[in-house]
């Protein structure tokens, strides 16, 4: 087990960080005080391990009052209220929920569940101590950043550092805080919730920096089974269940070089994965837990804050990072440079940056585009029509490169003049080019 620990309460004049999973039906809060390094994950019931809260809000029948996680599936349960779920789901969705004839912002409720939950918070650190918070979820779709940052905005917080990751990226985190012998080799997830899901991390150690890539595969077809009163059926669904999952593991770690596994996930608990279990720890290590991503998440956002070797060795290409470093040859005191834009690694819609220029000559602008996935180097060409001539090393020019895909990116150009020798044109360009 891997999540085991004792909740304690932070010194007041300390800073926190706040990792914070949301997942389909549960969320999780870790924190960490700055100074420290290693998170803590707060209980749902305090002096337990039940780190899970119910992703579900309740409204008392006939009044504006609301309930959140195990509370509201009490007060549900006992018939008092209308159970609200899929709050996640819903909120990326968009669309009115509708709650005894009044409709509510899906956006807002999912505020409001996040806003009670962190009242758990409260006893081991002060919401004002919060110097950063990151949210992690798993796929981190244009559409999921944009509810999290009304969600963010919602909650009112002082933080002064407000991020958001994937599952994925958590997994990447936590494994660069653990021994070098958990991943000098490849490192596996096996989650198991409503359904089974897989992660494999796999590391390139023959480039600078490192780079890491996790590989997802879903298996809809191991639903999460809802067991037989009947004793021997029971049985027979644990003996069925193992095989299939056995089945599956047998595929995916053959000629593999995995040598830690994760199991995470309420599925796992109740004890059916007998021979599947013999084969996953044949000559590997194995752990299981649940709150690996709300820890992922502390370090992830401990990371952007202070950078630590390896994770500057290292470097994570998931699906929404820029997967290629973009730069441009310049010169600096009279000799060819190399002007970093933009790295890979860090998230396209995230990837922004301004800067100025003085053009050497021409009207043109070269961008060097250099893959971290094994493509050769590229250059893009941006012709700036109607630019003013002028003598060498008298235009300025600003600059603003946003990423508006994961591989393409917007380049704004605006001529600025050279002070009160040559003033602006007022003339800008703007060009997209692949990445």
């Amino acid at each position: 087990m891997f999540q085991g620990q004792k909740d304690s309460a932070v010194k007041k004049n300390k800073k926190v960080v706040v990792g914070y999973d949301l997942g389909c039906n549960f969320a999780q809060i870790s924190y960490c005080a700055l100074e420290d390094a290693e998170p803590e994950t707060v209980s749902a019931v305090a002096g337990t391990e039940q780190y899970n809260i119910p992703m579900v809000l309740c409204k008392r029948s006939g009044v504006g009052q609301w309930y959140y996680g195990k509370e509201a599936v009490k007060f549900a349960r006992e018939g008092n209220g209308i159970l609200v779920e899929n709050l996640l789901m819903l909120a990326e969705r968009g669309g009115d929920v509708i709650v005894e004839g009044e409709a509510f912002d899906p956006v807002a409720l999912l505020t409001l569940f996040v806003k009670r939950s962190l009242t758990l918070l409260n006893i081991r650190a002060s919401l004002s101590q919060v110097e950063a918070f990151m949210f992690t979820v798993g796929e981190l779709t244009p559409r999921m950043v944009d509810v999290l940052g009304k969600v963010a905005l919602g909650l009112q917080l002082s933080a002064r550092h407000i991020c958001f990751q994937s599952h994925r990226e958590s997994f990447y985190a936590y494994m660069l805080h653990q021994n070098r012998e958990l991943w000098k080799n490849d490192v596996m997830i096996f989650e198991y919730d409503m359904l089974l899901k897989s992660m494999y991390l796999e590391r390139n150690v023959r480039t600078t920096p490192k780079v890491v890539f996790i590989r997802q595969e879903d298996y809809p077809e191991m639903e999460r089974i809802i067991w037989a009163e009947d004793e021997s059926e029971k049985q027979q669904q644990m003996t069925d269940l193992d095989m299939q999952f056995l089945t599956i593991a047998e595929e995916i770690l053959k000629g593999s070089n995995v040598s830690t596994i994760f199991l995470l996930g309420d599925g796992f608990k109740e004890g059916w994965a007998k021979e599947s279990l013999k084969l996953l720890c044949r000559n590997r290590r194995v752990f299981q837990g649940n709150n690996l991503y709300s820890k992922g998440a502390c370090y992830g956002m401990m990371e952007r804050m202070n950078p630590s070797a390896e994770w500057k060795e290292n470097v994570y290409l998931g699906v929404d990072k820029l997967k290629s470093n973009i730069g441009m040859q310049v010169l600096r005191q009279g000799k060819d440079s190399y002007y970093a834009v933009m790295d890979a690694g860090v998230n396209w819609y995230e990837a922004e940056k301004e800067f100025d220029i003085i053009l050497e000559s021409g009207n043109e602008l070269r961008f060097v585009i250099t893959p971290l996935t094994g493509g050769n180097v590229t250059h893009r060409s941006i012709a700036l029509d109607g630019l003013p001539e002028r003598p060498a090393k008298t235009t300025r020019l600003n600059i603003h490169v946003e990423m508006t895909a994961v591989d393409q990116a917007a380049i704004t150009v605006e001529d600025m003049g050279f002070g009160e020798f040559f003033p602006s044109s007022g003339k800008a360009w703007t060009h997209n080019i692949q990445v």
